[in-house]
């Protein structure tokens, strides 16, 4: 289960929001969402049951479009509204995708651009103008979806959803699980427009320095990385996209399949070595 906080205003996206990112986790495996409980704290003193009435609208909508059902809830009095979802889903045993099974070869395809957790920080600062908004809302709301069917239609050996521990950590637990060390060429990573002209203004969100402790000691820069698409990288996202190791034979035939399910802003940004679990970050 993913249980966060408002990273934007209106209840109702912020609803679609939670409960995108509570399902990414299944199709992260290549699984079907079945079923899926709201877990909700709110301050029922203080706040309107109209915006907590909101909130359970955006995720029903979610958890509709996903095709599951909704199997009731648990909700506790809370200062801060939280809201998410204990999700299930099924997969064929022999079609189950794993954060552990990239193999040296495989080329490695992120489904969504990067640069939610700046953009959400511009925006708690009064600083994103109204379209960065709706683009940034457009992004984490969407399903992974589209990008775990196309998984189970090609072929791939290994899979994450990225979210707090942006591109770079989630990429590390891939390389560390599956014993090898992946290559991202920072260039080749897809960008929310305006997301790095903030990250050069210095609205760098406070989980990014928690993302960079715990990558320090097995990410290696290697070239001319421009310091703020470096940063990038280590962005905590909300409800991101999956970063997919397919088989280099099968890399073509995978973008092909995004692009084909209305996936435009997706990327081949890597590959995959042998190695001891790190990860080296080319121009």
């Amino acid at each position: 289960m993913d249980f966060f906080t408002p990273v934007v205003d209106d209840p109702y996206e912020f609803g679609q929001i939670a409960a995108a990112n509570s399902l990414s986790d299944l199709y992260a495996m290549g699984a079907r969402p079945l079923t899926a409980m709201n877990i909700v704290c709110f301050p029922a003193k203080d706040e309107s049951p109209d915006v907590l009435k909101e909130i359970l609208r955006g995720g029903m909508e979610k958890i509709h479009e996903a095709g599951a059902v909704l199997a009731g809830g648990h909700s506790v009095e809370d200062a801060e509204p939280k809201y998410g979802l204990s999700v299930t889903g099924t997969v064929h045993p022999e079609k189950f995708v794993s954060n552990s099974g990239a193999r040296p070869g495989d080329a490695l395809v992120l489904t969504k651009p990067v640069g939610t957790g700046v953009l959400a920080t511009a925006h708690k600062a009064g600083l994103l103008p109204p379209e960065l908004v709706a683009r940034m809302t457009a992004v984490m709301k969407s399903l992974n979806r589209e990008a775990s069917e196309a998984m189970t239609e090609v072929g791939v050996n290994a899979a994450t959803d990225i979210t707090g521990f942006g591109l770079a950590g989630h990429g590390l637990e891939m390389a560390e699980a599956s014993r090898c060390s992946l290559v991202i060429n920072a260039g080749r990573v897809p960008l929310i427009p305006g997301a790095l002209d903030f990250m050069r203004q210095g609205l760098i969100p406070e989980g990014d320095y928690e993302v960079r402790r715990f990558c320090r000691s097995k990410v290696i820069v290697a070239g001319e990385v421009d310091r703020f698409l470096l940063d990038m990288l280590f962005d905590a996202q909300t409800s991101g996209g999956l970063l997919v190791a397919v088989p280099r034979e099968r890399a073509d035939e995978y973008l092909t399949a995004l692009l084909r399910r209305g996936l435009v802003e997706v990327a081949r940004v890597g590959h995959v070595e042998e190695g001891d679990g790190s990860i080296t970050i080319r121009p």
